[in-house]
């Protein structure tokens, strides 16, 4: 067993999207291509409707995947296959855009008066952007969970943990992604495929990402020279991006726990040409795939 330990840490921005959702992205286009095959993941957490109801009316996707988990409140879909339907809490939407697909994501109003969920983007390789979109609805009742004798519960989407295998499968990232609670005072380990990048974003609570327990070991992106206090704690909308190297994570908690979403995929290692809601390889591609949007030809 060979521990990874933290390559960088990231700090999530408030920003606004869609048509006036204030929520706070994680990491994007400035990252690439750090987290490949990874493009963003948006935390979208409120209580005031006004920020989380304008939503994000209709608009196309080509060359990627969006997965949406939401933990509280409830999103409609719909989308230009015919697929409409609503999710909530503990849901997972994942969209295979594909060759392309228009749809749009309209949150309603939560019956706890709280929105929150996160929308990842995940990349396709070159062979497989043009590929039929797909769509798949799995409802919280379908995500198993894992607990253990050592005080760690585990809601597997995707990927397997102690002979549990997640709902969602045959993806050519061959992604991970896991919904992770560590009880106070306790070690947690988890073994992942060599060369998969992974990540882990902090929902609540605080936890050691690295057993050097080193503030200064790795970059804190956004963290000058001036700011002269570092934490080897981490904390709630902190993302900890993991090296490549090894094939164990390890989280420690000591008097409280954490929460965390843990996400890992095999890299492409392609080119990345990115515009909006268009991921292709080459700035000719999205060229071509926005020509056809305007002439009405997206759609294959």
């Amino acid at each position: 067993m060979t521990l990874r330990r933290i390559a960088k840490i990231f700090k999530s921005r408030p920003t606004i999207e869609g048509a006036g959702v204030h929520l706070k992205r994680a990491f994007g286009y400035s990252q690439v291509p750090q987290f490949d095959p990874f493009l963003m993941l948006d935390d979208f957490h409120a209580d005031d409707p006004d920020k989380y109801l304008p939503g994000f009316p209709w608009h196309p996707h080509r060359g990627m995947e969006t997965i949406t988990y939401i933990l509280e409140g409830r999103v409609e879909h719909g989308d230009s296959m015919g697929n409409s339907g609503v999710i909530g809490a503990g849901d997972v939407q994942w969209m295979t855009a594909g060759s392309g697909i228009i749809h749009q994501e309209m949150p309603r109003e939560s019956p706890t008066g709280t929105m929150w969920g996160f929308q990842f983007w995940a990349n396709l390789p070159a062979s497989h952007k043009m590929i039929a979109p797909r769509y798949r609805e799995v409802k919280a009742a379908e995500i198993p969970e894992v607990s253990t004798a050592q005080g760690v519960q585990v809601k597997v989407v995707a990927g397997e943990v102690a002979g549990v295998k997640g709902p969602v499968g045959d993806i050519t990232i061959e992604p991970e992604m896991l919904d992770i609670t560590v009880s106070a005072g306790t070690v947690f380990t988890h073994a992942l495929p060599a060369g998969h990048t992974a990540f882990a974003y902090i929902l609540d609570g605080e936890g050691y990402f690295d057993d050097r327990r080193d503030a200064y070991a790795y970059e804190i992106a956004g963290h000058g020279w001036t700011d002269l206090e570092r934490r080897c704690v981490c904390q709630h909308e902190t993302v900890v991006l993991f090296e490549h190297a090894g094939d164990t994570v390890q989280v420690t908690t000591t008097d409280q726990p954490v929460r965390f979403l843990f996400v890992s995929g095999k890299p492409l290692k392609e080119p990345v040409a990115w515009y909006g809601p268009i991921v292709m390889n080459t700035q000719e591609e999205l060229r071509v795939a926005f020509e056809e949007y305007k002439l009405g030809t997206f759609i294959k």
